[in-house]
């Protein structure tokens, strides 16, 4: 098998790639960049890029596939396969299933069903504790062995800095990064939107940022102590940023990622008590917003990731209060990112491909990906910057339909995704 994907742009920021650059691919790995004049090899087939960016297949960290256990939302097929219409090679699933991922038999079920659906990689992130209870750590060797990528309890906060404390020095000696959701539960509880004038003026019980940045500055301080990594999932307060921000001119371990519905709303698009705006960590207030975009610009923020949390439409269709927090976000991250980031002028091409494939990958060691380095596993994502689409939640490859992004208008789209030198998504308008 031999693809050459020809006359594109290649950023490739591992390499310090910028230039028309032709890209091979044999046998599932990247056997070489070469020049456009570059005579190929025979029996290659051509994916002609002109006009286009070639970048290493994009990485979400942060995936919730439903499988086991509530597959009426997604399973590791449906959530693969949106994955890839999406423009993402590879996804993390987060261990939140019915069982937990807590343990190295479910982990294998995971990988196997992935190897079936043949769609884009996935690698199991397990929990933190067992059945994510936040009182015991769960068998995080086992899990390693079964090739875990990570461990977090996403959701369900690590309770006490005593109990993470224990779970960063046990993950470290694996060698495994702890991924937390910073949320203090007991500031938190019963909220429903971000708290501030909008959630007075709604009659809705807020969650103050108090709540998420209480948690990230204890994160930083036991990372400190550890010398643990840990990485801060979808930050979403002005605070937060500042905590990662200072705990990285110490020198910590400590990486954050944000979600794009986090840089697109604000909190003001709740007052249509469209359930589709509830979210956890919730839409926040202009100044919070201004802080994430300030963290994507001067580095802080290390990646982006979508929070995919996928929900029945009969589960979303219930009043504000009682509808489940989450959205799908895997088929609009890169549009969004595109038209908001780079077309807003807060991000580069370079930067925007640091944030969805080279940095994900270091955060949670995946050596052979987030690069097109010869030898590297051949995934691709391939852009076209200037094309404009609109998403239609119908067309989506997901089975759920939980999105406040339906109809919207972008700038910027996914025109493919090669996994292992496989084309497995190609958007219609590209021959």
């Amino acid at each position: 098998m031999k693809l050459l994907i020809a006359n594109g742009y290649l950023v490739d920021p591992s390499q310090g790639q910028n230039s028309g650059k032709n890209l091979l691919i044999e046998d599932g790995r990247v056997a070489g960049i070469l020049n456009p004049g570059d005579q190929p090899p025979s029996d290659v087939e051509v994916f002609d890029a002109s006009g286009m960016i070639v970048a290493p297949g994009f990485i979400d960290l942060h995936v919730h596939l439903r499988e086991p256990g509530q597959e009426y939302k997604e399973t590791i097929a449906t959530g693969a396969a949106a994955a890839v219409a999406g423009g993402w090679t590879s996804i993390c699933a987060m261990p939140n299933t019915q069982p937990i991922n807590d343990n190295g038999a479910l982990t294998r079920f995971i990988i196997e069903q992935a190897s079936r659906a043949g769609q884009a990689n996935v690698f199991p992130i397990g929990s933190i504790t067992k059945g994510s209870g936040g009182t015991e750590l769960a068998e995080m060797g086992e899990m390693k062995d079964a090739v875990i990528v990570a461990v977090s309890d996403d959701g369900r906060p690590v309770p006490t800095a005593g109990m993470m404390r224990r779970a960063m020095e046990y993950a470290h000696g694996f060698g495994l990064t702890v991924i937390d959701h910073c949320e203090d539960k007991s500031l938190s509880r019963g909220g429903v939107m971000h708290e501030g004038q909008m959630s007075l003026l709604l009659g809705l019980k807020g969650m103050p940022a108090a709540a998420e940045v209480t948690d990230a500055i204890r994160d930083c301080m036991l990372a400190e102590l550890t010398g643990a990594s840990i990485h801060l999932a979808h930050v979403s307060t002005a605070g937060a940023v500042e905590a990662v921000r200072r705990a990285k001119e110490k020198g910590i371990a400590v990486t954050c990622e944000i979600a794009p519905h986090h840089w697109t709303l604000m909190d003001k698009v709740v007052e249509s008590y469209d359930t589709n705006t509830k979210m956890s960590p919730p839409l926040r207030s202009a100044e919070h917003v201004a802080a994430l975009l300030d963290g994507l610009r001067d580095g802080t923020i290390d990646c982006i990731a979508t929070d995919h949390a996928p929900h029945h439409r009969d589960e979303k269709e219930l009043e504000f209060d009682q509808a489940p927090f989450g959205i799908t976000g895997l088929e609009t991250g890169v549009g969004l990112a595109l038209d908001g980031l780079l077309h807003g002028g807060i991000v580069n091409v370079q930067r925007l491909i640091e944030l969805c494939s080279v940095n994900p990958a270091k955060i949670v060691g995946l050596e052979d990906r987030g690069t097109l380095r010869k030898g590297a596993w051949g995934d691709v994502t391939i852009l076209d910057p200037e094309q404009e689409w609109t998403f239609r939640v119908q067309d989506s490859k997901s089975k759920s339909r939980n999105t406040p992004f339906d109809g919207r208008h972008m700038r910027g789209a996914v025109t493919a995704t090669i996994v292992a030198g496989r084309i497995l998504y190609r958007r219609e308008q590209v021959k």
